[in-house]
């Protein structure tokens, strides 16, 4: 099927979409004529927990809930899905209210609908914006085919912490990348309009520094210096300003003592104040509520007041606005201008989304036919499941494997999980749907026989889901000699471990870094009868893989890839895909080494004599980590020589241009990702040890080289200073281009 059809089918339905309104007047208009009841009732966010295509339920909550959509009382639904549901559902508004008002549907589409892409952090393992544009457009026509009009994603948290369960859910480390696929995964979903077909409104999140939470726990405090705010957490941030995304959801965490949701600061000043961002603010989920925890307010009534005076638009599931912001404009409390501004941004968007001029533009039962998992998504989620991957370790070439030449042993119970590789926050996914690593192995061995496929211990005790924690056995090694056995009587063990694809995500923080179960019991005894061993790591966030990566010939990180995740590793193993990606995190020795990140700061002591211990380091390990951010091996070898500068020296307003060669000194085709670091050596207040400031992924035949050239403006080195304010200082940079943040061809010039 031509996704050119699939456009043009989307065109169709999108009947009243070329004749909108010069916008703004007819919000104008609308609100003029809104009592206050129904203005509060568009910042009001319902969950819709009943079944939307059948008789009306006699439950109080879902009677409740369909009195309060047909009086007008609610703006948008969150989790209704379906093309028929989500019709009823906005009957139920545009037929029954007063002035008609249609609903805004919102859902949480991360990597994939019905078509699972690998998780963010595994899709930016790629270093492929483009990727994920592509990836957030096919997300985006599957959603709405289902008659979703909003997505809460992409999720753009700096995540420094692997114990964070949802670092899972964003790009990584680095606010420079971090920025590149935010802005991407925005167009990919919103398009180049949002009133054409098959958009889906964008969502910035968590508004901020959530990644930050104190110890990796999950919406645990977070004490934060304001230039590590602006320097680290915001950029990725103001990237999706600048990319025009219609709303922003606040955090759950406090930012030095105010929460989020309740933070002028954040919200009012900067976001609608200096950056001009003309969308909508939503909660996340109570986060409104929640100020009464965190004990910024005494009731909801107060919680109510602050977040609105804060600038938070919309309250998800709160029902703090619903229930008290009617009272507190009546006495005098808050300013009905307030409302006004709020309840503009939230019809500005709808107005967006064409839905004033069809209510029903979204969502049809023969697109979702057409395109849920077709077999155009379908190929691009197994070439985004390849280009994700990352080979970590692979001595003696013992990768690729030989299809129709070896006896392989395929051992763990995740080898032939149809389940895990869908991850966490995977949408409208069929569970067990995805591609096992079995059955991507035995669609490519020349004879059946030479692949041999065991269990081993069971790993789950029950299965998990969204909201129940993963139990896993620690007592049961039924299988385990079987395993060891098939391993015996290979020439080559793969033995696939990691993580279920409910261990990572929300409210998954963990202590300790390492597989879990009985996984690293077995692949000891596996050592022990051949040595010829590839570890597949099937995972949502860096592992600690210190017990055995000195052991192990190859080591594959595939994160968890999705729809096609077995094919697609299957592509890897038997050298069909040549591995290019690269860590978009920093990978530990430990959960010791905690918070860590390439862009540190160098300390006053960042180096000692042998044996002295008084300087920044650890007694009992290295503080280096295990790979660095950046770092990503291929089945080919390049070499990086001839950087060269076209200058030494610039202005504040100038600019250098950079270049250097690359040659493909192996035997095949291969793609690396080049990357470009900076190191400000002085400042007024202390710099990073390196900063990414570009990169580009090259593909070269055996043997061939290339220039690849980087231009870098004076203004590509601003940060946010002692002045508070933004600019470059004169002085001496250090640069590196090279295969990741650890090494490169090292160059220098001055900023007069």
């Amino acid at each position: 099927m031509k996704q050119t059809l699939v456009l043009l089918a989307c065109a169709c339905l999108a009947l009243a979409s070329c004749s909108r309104k010069e916008e703004g007047s007819r919000v104008d208009r609308l609100l003029a004529e809104m009592t206050l009841e129904e203005k509060i009732g568009q910042l009001n966010q319902y969950t819709g927990r009943w079944e939307m295509t059948g008789p009306a339920p006699e439950n109080d909550y879902a009677q409740t809930g369909l009195e309060m959509i047909k009086s007008g009382q609610v703006g948008s639904l969150l989790n209704v899905t379906g093309a028929e549901a989500t019709r009823n559902a906005q009957q139920l508004a545009v037929e029954n209210s007063r002035l008609g008002i249609p609903l805004i549907f919102g859902y949480d589409v991360i990597h994939g609908f019905r078509t699972i892409f690998p998780i963010p952090l595994g899709e930016t393992a790629s270093w492929e914006p483009e990727l994920a544009r592509k990836n957030a457009r096919i997300a985006a026509l599957e959603a709405t085919a289902a008659g979703v009009h909003w997505t809460f994603a992409p999720m753009v948290d700096i995540g420094r912490d692997a114990r964070w369960g949802r670092v899972m859910e964003g790009s990584g480390e680095d606010p420079f990348l971090g920025a590149r696929f935010a802005a991407a995964r925005i167009k990919g979903f919103q398009g180049e309009d949002l009133a054409d077909a098959g958009t889906i409104a964008a969502c910035a999140k968590h508004y901020a520094a959530y990644g930050f939470a104190e110890a990796g726990r999950d919406y645990n405090t977070v004490e934060v210096d304001e230039r590590t705010l602006f320097n680290v957490v915001l950029p990725p941030f103001k990237a999706c300003v600048d990319a025009g995304v219609a709303t922003f959801m606040n955090s759950f965490n406090e930012v030095n003592g105010i929460p989020a949701t309740a933070n002028s600061f954040l919200v009012r000043d900067l976001l609608k104040g200096k950056w001009a961002f003309d969308g909508f603010v939503v909660s996340d989920w109570n986060s409104v509520g929640e100020l009464i925890p965190h004990g910024v307010a005494a009731d909801r009534k107060e919680a109510a007041r602050l977040a609105i005076t804060a600038g938070s638009d919309m309250d998800m599931e709160g029902n703090c606005y619903i229930a008290h912001l009617k009272e507190l404009v009546e006495e005098g409390t808050v300013d009905e201008s307030l409302i006004d501004d709020a309840v503009r941004r939230v019809l500005e968007v709808k107005e967006k989304l064409g839905l004033f001029d069809d209510p029903y533009r979204y969502g049809s039962a023969e697109l979702e036919e057409m395109l849920f998992l077709s077999d155009e998504h379908v190929a691009a989620a197994r070439d985004a499941a390849r280009r994700s991957i990352v080979l970590l370790k692979n001595e003696g070439g013992l990768l690729p494997l030989d299809a129709g030449g070896q006896r392989i042993a395929l051992i763990g119970e995740l080898a032939a999980d149809k389940d895990s590789p869908l991850g966490n926050w995977r949408a409208q996914a069929v569970p067990g749907s995805a591609v096992s690593v079995l059955e991507g192995m035995q669609a490519r061995v020349n004879t059946p026989s030479m692949l041999l496929y065991e269990r081993g211990p069971q790993y789950l005790l029950a299965r998990p889901s969204f909201l129940v924690n993963v139990e896993i056995n620690t007592t049961d090694r039924n299988g385990m000699a079987e395993a060891v056995a098939a391993a015996r009587r290979a020439d080559v063990a793969v033995v696939v471990m990691g993580e279920n694809g409910f261990q990572s995500g929300e409210g998954r923080s963990v202590t300790d870094l390492k597989p879990r179960g009985l996984q690293l019991e077995l692949l000891e005894q596996v050592l022990e009868v051949n040595r010829n061993v590839v570890v597949v790591l099937m995972n949502g966030r860096p592992l600690d893989i210190s017990s055995f990566i000195d052991r192990v010939p190859s080591v594959l990180v595939t994160w968890q890839g999705g729809s096609e995740s077995g094919n697609a590793i299957a592509d890897v193993l038997f050298g069909e895909y040549n591995p290019s990606g690269k860590l978009p995190v920093s990978w530990p020795r430990s959960a010791g080494q905690l918070p860590m990140y390439y862009n540190h700061k160098n300390t006053g002591r960042p180096t000692g004599s042998p044996g002295q211990v008084t300087w920044s380091s650890y007694t009992d390990q290295t503080r280096e980590p295990l790979f660095p951010f950046g770092y990503g091996l291929s089945y080919t070898e390049f070499e990086y020589s001839g950087l060269t500068l076209d200058k030494n020296s610039m202005g504040i307003e100038d600019s250098i241009r950079l270049t250097v060669t690359l040659t493909n000194t192996g035997d095949r085709f291969g793609e690396e990702v080049v990357q470009l670091y900076v190191r400000d050596l002085v400042g007024t207040v202390t710099r990073p040890v390196k900063e990414l400031k570009g990169f580009r992924k090259v593909g070269l035949e055996p043997g061939a080289s290339a220039e690849v050239e980087f231009t870098l403006r004076a203004e590509d080195l601003h940060y946010y200073g002692a002045d508070n304010r933004w600019g470059v200082e004169p002085g001496e940079f250090r640069v590196w281009v090279g295969p990741s943040s650890a090494g490169g061809a090292e160059a220098s010039f001055v900023i007069e």
